[in-house]
């Protein structure tokens, strides 16, 4: 998983930067910096020495560092203590607490790191929990180095030939083959899975802005809440499936002494 993973982010990753190095003059510093220290994919916005950003407040590395001690918790502490027969739950709560670890965690703390010396590198988390949509949650603040990635190299050019609905679509459908790619193929079981979970984000979307969709009052506030937290969360099992939890996760918690 771990290699696939890093495989495919170094390809996309130098793909970005090689898109962006003809529109802006960076330093070889500053690109090996975008290479190698950066999960973000908003290479221009990185490489780009005349965009200043917002110097981060106190109060955001102490959040930022929460996260990350969060994250070491389910991982290292929760996870052990269910019971091994409870394999799933173990491998699911271990799961939990390395998305918080790199993600919501340390991914934020590296931002705050290129922020504070001047680079603009906004966390490629924004705060999902508060997104009012569904549209909203994976346009807006869920996984940003990958949306920038989508939105580049795949809805751009499709939705001159498709229109936006249709390339939008599709858009979800790549994120999941590439999901299939580093969760299915490792756990050697689950295929598709990953996929289907995100077609129905996808379908989940276009509904979301249809007249059907207005009709049944799906726009007020309350029930596009639910229907983004149902919409992503009751499928969750086919994204993380049992394969991938106890042939990929239970092992590496295993290797890193989490269990």
């Amino acid at each position: 998983m771990w290699a696939l993973s890093f495989v495919i982010f170094s390809a996309l990753k130098w793909m970005t930067w090689w898109t962006a190095h003809d529109r802006v003059l960076a330093s070889a510093g500053r690109s090996l910096a975008y290479l190698l220290a950066w999960p973000g994919m908003d290479a221009d916005t990185f490489l780009d020495a005349r965009v200043q950003p917002d110097r981060p407040m106190l109060k955001e590395w102490l959040w930022a560092t929460t996260k990350t001690s969060l994250g070491i918790v389910f991982l290292w502490v929760i996870a052990r203590r269910i019971p091994a027969e409870q394999s799933l739950l173990r491998g699911w709560i271990g799961l939990f607490g390395l998305i918080f670890l790199l993600h919501f965690g340390s991914f934020h703390l590296v931002s705050l790191f290129w922020r504070t010396n001047g680079i603009s590198a906004a966390p490629i988390m924004s705060s999902p929990i508060l997104s009012k949509t569904l549209s909203e949650f994976w346009g807006k603040r869920w996984n940003l180095g990958f949306r920038q990635l989508a939105h580049e190299f795949v809805f751009k050019p499709l939705q001159r030939q498709t229109g936006a609905s249709v390339a939008g679509l599709l858009v979800f459908v790549a994120s999941g083959l590439i999901h299939d790619l580093v969760i299915s193929v490792p756990a050697r079981g689950g295929y598709g899975l990953p996929t289907g979970y995100f077609i129905v984000q996808g379908l989940g979307v276009m509904f979301e802005r249809s007249a059907p969709a207005r009709r049944i009052g799906l726009q007020k506030r309350l029930p596009t809440r639910i229907f983004t937290l149902v919409v992503t969360t009751a499928p969750a099992f086919w994204l993380f499936h049992p394969p991938f939890v106890h042939r990929v996760i239970i092992p590496f918690m295993q290797a890193v002494h989490a269990l």
